[in-house]
């Protein structure tokens, strides 16, 4: 059963309130048989006490019922408060849930975001990677290339031959000629005016190159510089014993190194090769260095070319001045007729006038009342 009266932590309910009654009946018939034994004052005692106990049981009774109320009071505010309280949470709930489903949204997108990133990232190190695997590849190819003294020397050769036919016209150089003295030159550029042609040669001194960039700083350099000395100079010397031909090649051959860093190394560290080769007349070159000297060698060829034709040129001029002064002639001769033809005009011009005015003069004589014209001299003397 329910309570019907809850009060802190005390539940009374309906039977509980009877059986209260019912004691407070049973008190009050006592109470009367107690009168009627112990005589009237007895009675008139018990009938005050009955008198107090009814009214307190009245008052009882009107506290029970504001007690009652009270607690349907703080019922109905506890009800209220209860309400408020769970709308006031699942509020701050939803609020809550809101704040941290964006979170989780926001989070996702920049997992997301960092993922697509992550994902590119890898891609780009992929492709970096085969890149790296490609060029791997090719250094490992170049080192098998010039690990072989022939492959080598073809190496050079080639990129001697790329040089010349890019910067010099197609008949300003040759390659793998024969020299008079039978030996074979790996390019020879026809300088012009008979200045002679320059013969240029590719070496390679790879091992001993690889041997002083091994031997640094440690007592094997000493020997290694000495290597490689040597072997500088003797390309040198054989390249002026074989091709400084005297009335058939020119004052100065070329040695060509394929390598910027060997060209380098000679210039900080070797200036007596450098003076050697001056002196038996033999230039050493670079790529970059031979480039520029074929720039030179083009300006050169070019500045000869435009001497040699520079008569061809005069003579041209010649002729077009003479053209000149026939074509002003004809515009001349030309002018006199277009002038004539003017005057013609004119004159054809006042003869049309005038036969415009005797046409409308004869169309305004009256001819049934003049007399025939007989003669031309009439007609005249009537129309004037």
């Amino acid at each position: 059963m329910e309570p019907l009266i809850s009060y802190s932590g005390l539940d009374l309910t309906l039977v509980e309130l009877i059986l209260g009654a019912a004691l407070v009946l049973l008190g009050a018939l006592i109470t009367l048989i107690f009168a009627r034994v112990f005589g009237r004052r007895g009675s008139d005692e018990l009938q005050n006490h009955l008198s107090q106990m009814t009214q307190q049981q009245t008052e009882m009774t009107q506290q029970q019922t504001e007690l009652q109320g009270r607690l349907s009071q703080m019922a109905e505010d506890s009800a209220q408060r209860e309400n408020l309280f769970r709308e006031s949470l699942d509020t701050r709930l939803s609020k809550v849930s809101e704040r941290v489903g964006q979170s989780i949204n926001e989070t996702q997108e920049r997992n997301s975001a960092n993922l697509k990133q992550l994902h590119e990232r890898l891609a780009l190190i992929d492709r970096a990677q085969k890149n790296i695997e490609t060029l791997s590849g090719e250094v490992s190819g170049l080192q098998s290339l010039l690990s072989n003294k022939q492959s080598r020397g073809a190496f050079g050769e080639k990129q001697m031959q790329d040089l010349i036919q890019t910067y010099l016209p197609p008949n300003a150089f040759s390659f793998q000629q024969t020299l008079s003295n039978g030996k074979r030159v790996d390019a020879l550029i026809h300088l012009p005016n008979d200045q002679g042609n320059v013969a240029v040669d590719s070496k390679f001194p790879m091992e001993s190159w690889r041997r002083l960039t091994e031997a640094d700083n440690t007592p094997a350099e000493a020997l290694a510089k000495r290597e490689f000395s040597r072997d500088i100079s003797i390309h040198i010397k054989a390249i002026a014993d074989k091709y400084l031909i005297f009335g058939e090649t020119h004052d100065i051959a070329m040695l060509f190194l394929p390598s910027e860093a060997i060209y380098a190394e000679l210039h900080a560290h070797f200036p007596e090769v450098i003076d050697k080769g001056f002196t038996q007349k033999v230039m050493i070159v670079s790529p970059t260095t031979f480039m520029a000297t074929l720039h030179t060698m083009r300006a050169v060829m070019k500045d000869a070319a435009m001497r040699e034709q520079s008569h061809i040129i005069q003579r041209e001029v010649g002729a077009m001045a003479k053209d000149v002064v026939l074509l002003d002639e004809r515009v001349s001769k030309l002018q006199t007729h277009f002038n004539q033809s003017a005057e013609d005009m004119r004159k054809i011009r006042i003869s049309t006038e005038k036969i415009t005015k005797r046409a409308d003069k004869i169309e305004t004589l009256d001819v049934t009342e003049s007399k025939p014209v007989t003669n031309i001299a009439e007609f005249k003397k009537s129309a004037s």
